[in-house]
């Protein structure tokens, strides 16, 4: 077998709030929770494990591939809850989504802070 991406922790002020949030923007699936984590499961199998840790959250960047409906759904969601976005991870262009890599994009940030951008076609 190959290496292959298994599972991360994403640090969270509030780690049923972060978890509530990616769960409904990228309407992902809910998995057992144990000890400090609340854990989401990927399509692929990749668990996403939210913990408050005790220190500073540094911001970090996490980018979801999905397909044109769930962009559309997603894309949808942040408008309803008039989350800040915008095509560029600079800010630079707010409001916008991109057409770059021949599919569309758009970055925000979660409830903690971290940079995350949904795209629709892989970079490779």
């Amino acid at each position: 077998m190959t290496a292959r991406f298994n599972h991360t922790i994403i640090a969270a002020k509030d780690r049923t709030e972060s978890a509530a949030f990616f769960r409904d923007i990228f309407e992902l699936d809910e998995a057992p929770s144990w000890g400090v984590f609340a854990n989401l499961l990927c399509e692929d199998g990749v668990l996403l494990q939210f913990a408050e840790p005790p220190v500073e959250i540094q911001m970090q960047h996490y980018a979801f591939l999905v397909d044109d409906e769930l962009f559309d759904r997603a894309y949808a969601r942040l408008l309803e809850r008039e989350i800040e976005h915008a095509a560029d991870p600079f800010f630079q262009r707010p409001g916008q989504i991109n057409s770059e890599h021949d599919g569309r994009g758009v970055y925000f940030r979660d409830p903690a802070g971290h940079g995350i951008e949904m795209i629709t076609r892989p970079y490779l």
